[in-house]
């Protein structure tokens, strides 16, 4: 049995850059953290050849090529796992339309486990290429790379996309101390709303020649942000997100909505200095940034909203469980 745990993330500025479209001209960048929610993949051999995956539905196949769970079949296809297996996904949040990049981290949990199940030891690069490979080029989703390669390397990171289609990962050094101020300055918050993310990103993606001003300046924000993280000035980045987010709208008609304008304008008049909806927009998680001294205030008046309380995780996807067992014939 094999079981693999793979963060979901924050992704504070940038977004909207690592789609191919744009850093391809331009590179991109963005500033990402892993935090402590997780998809679970449990593989269990079996005895005859099927294969059964455990879902929100359950699926019993005689070979890989009928699996519907697209992830699932094309991570198989990928390490060569062909028969006799149980797999099993255990996510911590729902896993669509959280905006916590669930997705990826699922397909990077994937190929993770199944390829412990061959035996086989791969790098954080090569689980963030073949999950962009899958979700990106096979599966043809709408989406950038950033958090394929958040969820295999973890921690806090500036992730830059350069114009030949490297990926350049640099971990940001963060105290202990600081990462728990940090942290504990932001809060996540339940919209209520769940969407499918693919037709905000279409719409993204088809729009970025015409957004490209308003895209540098995403960029940019997130150098500037790695700055404030390394001078401890979180303050500021609560701000920036403020600004962040106020661009980030306009790049799409559905990245936010009246509701989330008045949830999103209810946290700035009671404390809360800035913030975003996560991920693609829509729905799914608001995080707000809001200082010790006005967080009773504001999670008094957000009372209706389910909290999530994280800390961030430091670790990227990560094998938690190996046991093999031998037949003696």
């Amino acid at each position: 049995m094999i079981i693999s745990q793979t963060p979901l993330r924050i992704s504070l500025f940038g977004g909207g850059t690592d789609f191919k479209d744009y850093y391809i001209k331009n590179e991109g960048c963005v500033i990402s953290t892993t935090i402590d929610k997780y998809i679970f993949v449990i593989i269990n051999e079996r005895f005859d050849d099927l294969i059964v995956v455990n879902y929100s539905q359950k699926e019993l196949v005689n070979s890989v090529s009928d699996i519907k769970h697209e992830l699932v079949r094309e991570a198989m296809i990928k390490t060569g796992v062909e028969k006799g297996v149980e797999i099993t996904m255990i996510a911590d949040i729902p896993s669509e339309g959280s905006g916590m990049g669930s997705s990826s981290s699922l397909t990077v949990g994937l190929l993770n486990a199944l390829y412990a199940f061959q035996g086989v030891q791969v790098t954080a690069e090569h689980l963030a290429k073949e999950a962009c490979d899958i979700e990106i080029n096979i599966c043809k989703k709408p989406i950038g790379k950033q958090d394929q390669y958040i969820a295999a390397y973890g921690g806090f990171c500036e992730i830059k996309f350069l114009k030949d289609d490297t990926v350049v990962v640099t971990k940001i050094p963060i105290s202990d101390s600081n990462r728990r101020t940090f942290s504990s300055n932001l809060s996540l918050f339940f919209t209520g709303i769940t969407r499918k993310s693919s037709s905000i990103l279409i719409e993204q993606k088809q729009n970025i020649d015409k957004n490209i001003n308003d895209l540098d300046i995403i960029k940019s924000f997130a150098k500037i942000s790695m700055n404030h993280i390394l001078n401890d000035e979180y303050e500021k980045i609560g701000y920036l997100l403020n600004e962040s987010w106020n661009i980030k709208k306009k790049l799409s008609s559905n990245i936010s909505n009246p509701v989330l304008d008045n949830m999103y304008s209810k946290a700035i008049d009671n404390g809360a200095i800035g913030g975003k909806i996560l991920g693609a927009g829509g729905g799914g998680f608001l995080l707000l940034y809001c200082n010790d001294e006005d967080q009773v205030k504001l999670k008094k008046v957000f009372n209706e909203y389910r909290e999530m309380p994280f800390i961030f995780e430091k670790d990227g996807s990560k094998i938690i469980f190996n046991y093999k067992r031998y037949s003696w014939k």
